[in-house]
């Protein structure tokens, strides 16, 4: 985005070189700046805190597994943690298409903003040009996470039909055991 601005303002300094159009732009270029800074701050913080949480659901269950050592509760366990990190991938993906969505209309009211100021057909074409990538950018992002969001629930799926399957397994050999002792 950065490179981008920069890359407009040169072009447009090129053509006109007045004092009010490159004011105009070192505070747009300011203004992108500062917006890009605080998105980042925010999306690392929420990082972060998703992460401390991660680890402590962790920690806790490791504590209950330790606590209890028997094949019920380790399932269990695992069925949570499952759960758990789910729940968070899933709040990350939210927050970080959250911040994504506000860079990218900040960007666009700058982009509209200059258009008004200057309405040249170069700087039309460009502005076309940016609502397509940002447009095709987004449509992406949004394929990419539906993409995710699929992969996991199939994931979870798979790894709650394994316990299932280990927990009939572990009562047949049982059974079977049984059968054993019983003929022998």
């Amino acid at each position: 985005m950065m490179t981008m601005t920069t890359m407009m303002t040169m072009t447009t300094t090129r053509r006109r070189t007045t004092t009010m159009t490159m004011t105009i732009m070192m505070m747009m270029t300011l203004m992108m700046m500062i917006t890009t800074m605080t998105t980042i701050t925010m999306l690392l913080v929420i990082v972060t805190i998703m992460l401390l949480l991660l680890l402590t659901t962790m920690l806790l269950l490791m504590m209950r597994w330790r606590r209890r050592s028997r094949t019920r509760t380790r399932t269990r366990t695992r069925a949570t943690t499952t759960m758990m990190m789910m729940m968070m991938m899933m709040t990350m993906m939210m927050t970080m298409m959250m911040t994504m969505m506000m860079t990218m209309m900040m960007t666009m009211m700058m982009m509209m903003m200059r258009m008004m100021m200057m309405m040249t057909t170069m700087m039309m074409m460009m502005m076309m040009m940016m609502m397509m990538m940002m447009m095709m950018m987004m449509m992406m992002m949004m394929m990419m996470m539906m993409m995710m969001m699929m992969m996991m629930m199939m994931m979870m799926m798979m790894m709650m039909m394994m316990m299932i399957t280990m927990k009939t397994m572990m009562i047949t050999m049982k059974t079977m055991m049984l059968m054993k002792i019983t003929i022998l």
